[in-house]
Order: structure tokens, then C-alpha cells, then sequence
């Protein structure tokens, strides 16, 4: 499981001319699920990510967690996350998970951030969406539950 995480001072995400998630401040993350991937994955990643000091303080750039500013976070699913792109001209999506897998997954990850109380919005699973972002520093990480 993959998350390229983006602090944010706001975010929001709409199908259509519907809303269908927006925040203030925190973190925008999006997750694409491997084939191989399963709920330890997403745990994992979830408390990875609600734990990570990327926020500032007086001192320091990188000091508080999304759980000690009381920030928000927008999960939106993004398959093109497991692109593999190293042979030919065309992304080849075979390491992605079929979207049954992917959206249980997602729903796991999703509800093990909640789980945090920890207020989540997110997008529509396999849905076209425009995503707005307002990036903070600018501050883009990338998560692999396979690299621990």
C-alpha cells in the first residue's frame, strides 16, 4: 500500500459539481492498494501517518503530529499510485489491486484513521475527481507499507 501525503492548509475534493470532501488544515492523502496488500498494511500505514511530526512548532519545522495540532485529514483513492512505468511509453497498472480488494482496504485504512478521532473526509472510491489542493512549505511525503 502506497500514500503520497501533502500538508495542507486546506483541501477539497469534488465529483462533478458536488463536493464531496473538503478541510482546513492538515494533511491530504492519497492511497493506492497493491495486490498484496492487506488490513496489517493499512493499519500500519494509518498509524504511520496520524503519528507523523511534519507540522511546525516555535522551534522546529517538523515537530508536531496531525493528533497534537488537531488537524483534519482528506483520504482520497488513487490506483495510479502503483503505476509502473519502466518499460514502454503506457503505465501498466498490474501491481494495483482489483477495486473490490482496493476499496475494502480502503475503507480499513479510512476507518483506522477515524479510529484516532481524528476528523477524515475523503473522496468517492473509482470516481473521477478534481482535487484542490493548498500545499503547505510545500510538504509532499511518500509512504510505502512494504518499506519499513
Amino acid at each position: 500500500m502506497k500514500a503520497l501525503i501533502q500538508r495542507v492548509t486546506n483541501a477539497s475534493v469534488s465529483v462533478g459539481k458536488h463536493i464531496a470532501g473538503s478541510i482546513g488544515p492538515g494533511l491530504v492523502v492519497f492511497i493506492g492498494v497493491a495486490r498484496e496488500d492487506s488490513k496489517s498494511d493499512a493499519h500500519y500505514l494509518a498509524n504511520k501517518i496520524v503519528n507523523l511530526r511534519i507540522f511546525a512548532n516555535e522551534a522546529t519545522e517538523f515537530a508536531l503530529s496531525i493528533l497534537e495540532i488537531k488537524g483534519e485529514i482528506l483520504i482520497i483513492s488513487q490506483f495510479t499510485l502503483l503505476a509502473n512505468s519502466r518499460k514502454g511509453r503506457r503505465p501498466s497498472f498490474t501491481e494495483a489491486s482489483p477495486p473490490d480488494k482496493a476499496k475494502a482496504l480502503y475503507n480499513s485504512f479510512v476507518d483506522q484513521v477515524r479510529s484516532s478521532n481524528i476528523r477524515v473526509e475523503t473522496g468517492i472510491f473509482q470516481e473521477h475527481m478534481i482535487v484542490e489542493i493548498h500545499n503547505d512549505g510545500p510538504v509532499t511525503l511518500l509512504l510505502d507499507s512494504k518499506i519499513r
